[in-house]
C-alpha cells in the first residue's frame, strides 16, 4: 500500500492542485458552497435528459420520412449529454468567487464570457435570499441584491450555504442602516 493511501491525513494532490486552479479562475475570492456543484450536476442531467428525448424524437422523425440513417442525430446528443454532465459543472463551479468587503459585494462569474460585478453598499436598496426546491434539498440559497439604476440593477449570488447567504444579508442591511444614519 503506499504512503498516501495508508496516511489518510496527508494532503490529496489533486485536491491541492483543484484548489491552485480555483483561485487562479476566480482570482482568490471566495469559492461558492461545495454541494452547489452537485447541483449544478442535477440541472446539467435534466437538461441533457431533454436534449435527449428531443434528439430522439428528430432522428425517429428524419428516420420515418427520409430514411435517414440511424445515430446521425442521436449519437452526437449522447456526446453533448456526457460533455453537460460531466466536464461542464467542474468548469462553471470553480468559475464563480465573490467577496464581500467592508464597503461592497464582488461577484465574479463566467464560463465563456467572465463578468465582475461590484456593488457598493450604498447602492443597495434591498436584498432577498431565494431558495427553490432543488437548492433546499442540497441546503444552498442565492443572495439576490436590487441595486439604484436599471442596468444590471440585479445581482445574484447563487450556491451559498443558507445561513452564509442569511448572514450576508443581514450584514448588508447592517451596512445600509449605517449609511443613513
Amino acid at each position: 500500500m503506499s504512503e498516501h493511501a495508508s496516511n489518510p491525513s496527508s494532503p490529496d494532490p489533486f485536491d491541492a492542485m483543484e484548489s491552485a486552479l480555483s483561485s487562479s479562475y476566480n482570482q482568490g475570492l471566495t469559492p461558492l458552497h461545495p454541494p452547489q456543484k452537485s447541483l449544478t450536476r442535477v440541472n446539467m442531467i435534466l437538461r441533457a435528459l431533454i436534449l435527449l428525448i428531443g434528439a430522439s424524437v428528430v432522428e425517429t422523425l428524419l428516420y420515418m420520412h427520409h430514411q435517414v440513417q440511424s445515430g446521425m442525430v442521436l449519437i452526437p446528443a449522447i456526446f453533448f449529454a456526457i460533455l453537460l454532465v460531466f466536464v461542464l459543472p467542474h468548469r462553471i463551479y470553480r468559475r464563480w468567487g465573490y467577496d464581500m468587503g467592508d464597503e461592497q459585494l464582488r461577484v465574479l462569474r463566467g464560463f465563456l464570457w467572465r463578468k465582475d460585478t461590484i456593488v457598493p453598499f450604498n447602492r443597495i436598496q434591498h436584498i432577498d435570499v431565494a431558495q427553490g426546491p432543488l437548492q433546499r434539498m442540497f441546503g444552498l440559497s442565492t443572495l439576490i441584491v436590487h441595486t439604484a439604476g436599471t442596468h444590471n440593477s440585479i445581482v445574484t449570488l447563487p450556491g451559498l450555504a443558507t445561513a452564509d447567504a442569511e448572514h450576508m444579508r443581514e450584514t448588508i442591511k447592517g451596512h445600509i442602516r449605517q449609511d443613513m444614519i
